[in-house]
């Protein structure tokens, strides 16, 4: 590639930089470049995800994941209704695994209730009516507007829109390197200037956004969610979404049921530490980078309370025995032999602000001369990113 200018590049083709460049096409503009390191669209987190669209509910009030998550489902849904795409509107039920989590379960329903979401709290009878295997004590948490569809569908459809605009292109096997001057980006494939630069480079966002001198207190530490699935006999046992009431303590949503689009009821996913960006496999995905993240790691060990749980109960269930008690508390009739492998698997890039050693619970901006980089846009950044891509656009550097 010769060099080349673009009035805005795009670095990711995950969801977000899709439907941002999707927003800035809305509003009339041209000139939009993304680029990518891979063959195609949303290849990591956008692509692996449970394909689960949230509603509102986990998330502190006043946070930008609030303030996005439920306009997010609904413009995502109605994006898939005009497309014609997989969408499964099964709605989801939160459960109690004991009597303790009672609290919890209504600490969650206030919080649903604080961002605007549509929750109801159902006794063990109306369960039985939406989710008739569902295990709860007591009462259970109902959220209709909970959905699922294809992510992989979604991120192809948007591709052929940004492509097909032809005011944008979309460059694949193309890595962003790191600044090359003012306005300028050095990639893989050559120099590209632009008149403003969005780095939604997803795993891979800190260090983009540390090249340029931005986001010094922060580090993305990768989780791996590892699933496997109910063998098609016993699929019938689940017919949406089953939950547990999470740990308060750390930002993960515990191992759930989720049935997808295409029938098959996916188990998971873990949130295992993981010691490289692309750490797929047990030793797949590890570089150089494995020792640096295995020091934060050990940091968060030794002086965040909530990564040392994590830490001490999540490896436990790469063994099956450990995986399957967790999910065997949530439904009822489940028995060893429904639980089979699945090939899903993903890592959940989570920004860590390395001044406090706390994990980040939300969205991170950081702006230079003529940049924005988006840092921590993990779960729910599939499902805000429609209402997240207007945010963003709003605060663009100006060109």
């Amino acid at each position: 590639m010769a060099s080349m200018h673009a009035h805005t590049c795009i670095v990711g083709s995950g969801i977000l930089g899709l439907t941002l460049a999707r927003e800035l096409l809305a509003r009339g503009e041209d000139g939009i470049l993304v680029c990518d390191k891979e063959p195609g669209p949303g290849r990591h987190a956008s692509g692996r995800n449970s394909g689960v669209l949230h509603a509102g509910i986990y998330y502190a009030p006043q946070s930008l994941r609030a303030k996005t998550c439920l306009a997010g489902n609904r413009r995502m849904r109605a994006y898939c209704r005009e497309r014609g795409l997989p969408l499964s509107e099964c709605g989801k039920v939160i459960v109690t695994r004991d009597p303790s989590e009672l609290p919890g379960l209504l600490a969650l329903r206030d919080k649903a209730q604080a961002n605007g979401a549509t929750v109801r709290l159902v006794d063990e009878k109306e369960l039985a009516d939406i989710e008739p295997q569902a295990i709860t004590h007591g009462q259970a948490l109902f959220s209709p507007e909970t959905a699922v569809v294809d992510p992989k569908a979604i991120l192809t459809a948007l591709a052929q829109d940004v492509a097909a605009s032809g005011r944008a292109e979309i460059l694949w096997n193309t890595r962003a390197i790191g600044p090359a001057g003012p306005g300028r980006l050095a990639t893989s494939a050559g120099e590209v200037s632009y008149d403003r630069l969005v780095n939604v480079a997803g795993a891979y966002a800190d260090k983009l956004c540390q090249a340029y001198g931005l986001g010094k207190g922060y580090q993305l530490v990768p989780f791996k969610g590892v699933y496997r699935k109910l063998r098609p006999q016993a699929a019938h046992l689940v017919r949406g979404n089953v939950y547990p009431v999470p740990d308060p303590r750390n930002p993960f949503l515990g191992v759930h049921f989720t049935r997808g689009v295409s029938g098959e009821v996916y188990i998971g996913p873990t949130s295992i530490p993981a010691f490289g960006r692309e750490n797929y496999g047990l030793l797949s995905g590890l570089d150089a980078e494995a020792f640096s993240i295995l020091l934060r790691d050990a940091v968060l060990f030794a002086v965040n309370p909530g990564f040392r749980s994590v830490a001490l109960s999540e490896p436990r269930k790469y063994q099956f025995r450990h995986f399957f008690a967790d999910a065997s508390r949530l439904l009822r009739g489940l028995s060893p032999a429904d639980v089979v492998p699945a090939a899903k698997v993903g890592i959940r890039p989570q920004l860590v602000d390395t001044r406090k050693n706390v994990l980040v619970s939300d969205y991170v901006l950081e702006t230079g001369p003529r940049e924005l980089h988006v840092l921590g846009a993990i779960s729910p950044a599939f499902t805000s990113s429609m209402a997240i891509a207007p945010y963003l656009a709003d605060r663009l550097p100006r060109a």
